[in-house]
């Protein structure tokens, strides 16, 4: 049995920051497309999971990070 991630309190910071975004992407999707209203993602959830990575020293570093975040949050 695998064993479960110790993340630095940044690297959580940057998990719970990515989780955020995709929940706030996944609500701005939900639903039927409509021509009229483009599914809009705020930009303060992208500006949040941005500087969370590079708190993390994780900008850039795409695979570690999806590791982190399997480990963490499988």
């Amino acid at each position: 049995m695998p064993t479960a991630a110790v993340l630095t309190d940044r690297e959580r910071a940057a998990v719970q920051a990515y989780l955020r975004l995709l929940h706030t992407v996944r609500a701005a999707f939900d639903g039927p497309p409509d021509p009229l209203r483009p599914p809009v993602v705020p930009t303060a959830a992208l500006a949040e999971a941005d500087r969370a990575l590079a708190e993390a020293g994780l900008t850039g570093t795409e695979e570690e990070f999806f590791r982190l975040c399997r480990q963490w949050c499988p």
